[in-house]
């Protein structure tokens, strides 16, 4: 695992298995990442926040932007809120840009 991951307070690493804080902004113009929001990494999808839209296609985009399967990647509280704690199967690390973001203060 990357080193200054018990740094970040937006990730956890428990029994190889990683806990993501997210923050969901839906129906942007592009898919992204945007850096931290409160304590969480902030996440811009094109899907509307419809029907778990937004939710498939969150777990759609960070799959590929990780090169892993979906059924990897699963939510374990918010599908109902832009807050969320997503859950990544053991055996996977996060890119080191995504351990190198800053604090965003701006929505």
């Amino acid at each position: 695992m990357v080193s200054n991951l018990n740094q970040q307070a937006w990730v956890i690493e428990h029994d190889g298995s990683l806990a993501l804080r997210v923050y969901l902004q839906p129906k942007a113009s592009r898919d992204q990442i945007l850096g931290l929001h409160d304590g969480a990494l902030k996440i811009a999808i094109t899907a509307p926040p419809v029907d778990g839209k937004a939710n498939a296609h969150l777990i759609k985009y960070l799959s590929k932007q990780l090169s892993i399967a979906k059924s990897k990647i699963s939510i374990s509280s918010g599908e109902l809120n832009r807050h969320k704690r997503l859950h990544i199967s053991p055996g996977y690390t996060l890119p080191q840009q995504w351990l190198a973001l800053e604090i965003n203060t701006k929505e």
